[in-house]
């Protein structure tokens, strides 16, 4: 049976390029970087050198970047030091409606702890409005968190404009760049960004493995002690080779960006236009290019659930998704597609696909010769398919699952 994966937004393979570059510091250069012998150095050397290529890669200085395991750790890191480093100041945080379960699922955390959070809006594209962002902050904002892209429907959100209004106005920004880095291009000093967290298994290095940039100045407080590791924001034995794999995987991500995002935008164009040639189908999120991820292409079908679809699909071998891995397991619908406007019923129905290096035109050709049997396989035993108008299950289901942010 073939074996396609489909799900790049969950997490990429490790290129083999990488591997061969973390391989010494499993067991030949094993030294713990703070340890002040021959080994120790060594290991504290490709950590640095590390360092150096990621701040390059961000046009950051290096001691503006901090490795931590991941973008999950990246965010809360970034969000709860800023609060409670500046709430004197003001306890008033903004970000929006779309953001990963790490930024929102922080945010309300400080709700309960006496911050009050704004939720922006977005519209059916998934893009925040500028005009809405520079109303809510006030003098009493430390905090916006936007993320640079959604990791949903691929929407890149205009973080330029947004960093501009928090310098205007005095408040930090930080943006959650999970799905991005490695994918665009990335100023840290063009795009007004206080704060930026990236996680390496994104961009096809090694889980556990990420980073958080600080910009040089902005006021934070460690919520972790310990031995003082990554100049007190993070104490904790430095993972060497989980560093150095994400360095080497950024290195080769910047490089190879341009040519693959051309050609992944193809792929993509073809597997939309394809799967838009079933019936009662549409695309989550703005139109393929610059507004969108070039491997992104999330999906809807009329009467048809999701889940079933990603299973059906996987036993095909076809690996997709019906959104964020982080959530897979609820039954909840996401609250990315119903933050655009759709209803319960047609988020029920979505299908993400997430291209990557790897995906080839036979790749796609396979998907869409399967693809539309399936969906018509669930269409036959649908109950939603037959003279039923799905709007009218809408006011009962808004009613059991209350308001969302």
């Amino acid at each position: 049976m073939k074996r396609i994966y489909l799900d790049h937004a969950a997490t990429t393979p490790l290129d083999e390029r990488v591997l061969n570059a973390m391989q010494p510091f499993f067991w030949q250069k094993f030294g713990n970087a703070s340890s002040v012998h021959s080994f120790g150095t060594e290991a504290r050397e490709a950590v640095e050198k590390s360092r150096e290529t990621v701040a390059k890669a961000i046009n950051a200085r290096p001691e503006e970047i901090y490795f931590t395991s991941g973008g999950t750790e990246s965010d809360n890191i970034a969000i709860l030091e800023i609060a409670y480093a500046n709430r004197e100041r003001g306890k008033h945080i903004v970000t929006s409606k779309i953001e990963h379960h790490a930024v929102e699922e922080t945010c309300k955390f400080l709700e309960k702890d006496g911050f009050m959070a704004s939720w922006l809006g977005v519209d059916k594209e998934g893009l925040v409005d500028l005009g809405e962002v520079g109303n809510a902050v006030t003098g009493k904002t430390i905090l916006v968190s936007v993320m640079h892209a959604n990791n949903e429907i691929g929407t890149i959100e205009p973080i330029v404009e947004i960093g501009k209004i928090c310098r205007e106005k005095g408040a930090f920004f930080h943006t959650d760049a999970v799905q991005s880095v490695g994918k665009e291009k990335i100023d840290v000093n063009k795009m007004n960004i206080d704060l930026l967290s990236s996680s390496a298994h994104k961009f096809y290095g090694p889980k556990g493995a990420g980073f958080l940039f600080v910009k040089e100045g902005t006021e934070i407080q460690p919520l972790m002690h310990g031995g003082g590791h990554e100049r007190g924001l993070r104490s904790g034995t430095e993972n060497v080779p989980g560093i150095v794999g994400l360095a080497a995987a950024l290195e080769i991500a910047e490089k190879e960006r341009e040519k693959e995002n051309a050609r992944e935008r193809i792929l993509a164009k073809k597997l939309l236009k394809g799967a838009l040639g079933i019936e009662n189908s549409w695309l989550n999120g703005p139109a393929i290019g610059p507004k969108r991820l070039s491997n992104n292409v999330n999906l809807g079908f009329d009467f048809v659930e999701g889940e079933s679809m990603v299973l059906m699909l996987s036993d095909k071998g076809i690996a997709a998704s019906t959104g964020s891995a982080c959530s897979s397991k609820s039954l909840e619908p996401s609250h990315v597609l119903r933050a655009i406007g759709l209803p319960h019923v047609k988020c029920h129905g979505s299908l993400r696909f997430s291209l990557g290096r790897g995906t080839t035109a036979k790749d796609i050709d396979y998907v869409l010769g399967a693809l539309p049997r399936i969906v018509e396989k669930l269409r036959k035993i649908s109950p939603l398919r037959k003279g039923v108008d799905i709007s009218e299950f809408e006011e009962d289901i808004e009613h059991v699952h209350g308001h969302e942010h």
